[in-house]
């Protein structure tokens, strides 16, 4: 499955998780204009499908590199593809550190390997930064019930179990 990485260049260049694995030649950079085949899937935040190893038949993966105090207005403009969110997980990272949601495009693409049963392909990616192993120990539960779920609808019901202080506010 190959790699593709939009970036937009609305963040520190210096801590931009995406620009560094296309330099590491570990994602294939895209301009503005591309537009992703159907065969694609689109990590989008704000989709209404959720990512799932039912999944595992896309032919390859594009992360949208943007601030995510700007990714609603990104998220609005056509990209094509299979829109998918991933399910819930820690971030790693330095700057959003423990918080559910807010990963890095490096932590997106990893989850997103895990998820469709690519595992040492997603450890490859985490290899190029010191906290990429944090990552997967603070999910290797949920990492590995999503990745052997059988449909999205079980990815949904594992996500409740994994977070549920997040979707007792919203019942």
């Amino acid at each position: 499955m190959d790699v593709f990485v939009l970036e937009l260049c609305q963040d520190d260049p210096l801590k931009c998780t995406a620009r560094k694995m296309v330099r590491m030649e570990l994602a294939k950079p895209v301009g503005r204009k591309f537009h992703a085949s159907d065969k694609m899937l689109v990590l989008n935040p704000f989709a209404h499908r959720i990512m799932s190893p039912n999944d595992r038949s896309a032919r390859g993966l594009l992360a949208v590199d943007c601030s995510w105090k700007l990714a609603k207005s990104v998220f609005h403009k056509r990209l094509g593809g299979k829109h998918r969110r991933l399910p819930l997980l820690l971030a790693a990272n330095p700057v959003n550190y423990s918080k559910i949601g807010l990963l890095s495009s490096l932590e997106a693409v990893a989850a997103s390997l895990f998820i469709l049963g690519m595992s040492e392909r997603a450890r490859k990616f985490l290899s190029i930064y010191k906290w990429g192993e944090t990552f997967e120990k603070l999910n290797q539960e949920p990492l590995q019930a999503y990745s052997e779920a059988k449909d999205e609808s079980e990815v949904l019901r594992l996500e409740r179990e994994f977070f549920p202080q997040l979707f007792q506010l919203n019942t």
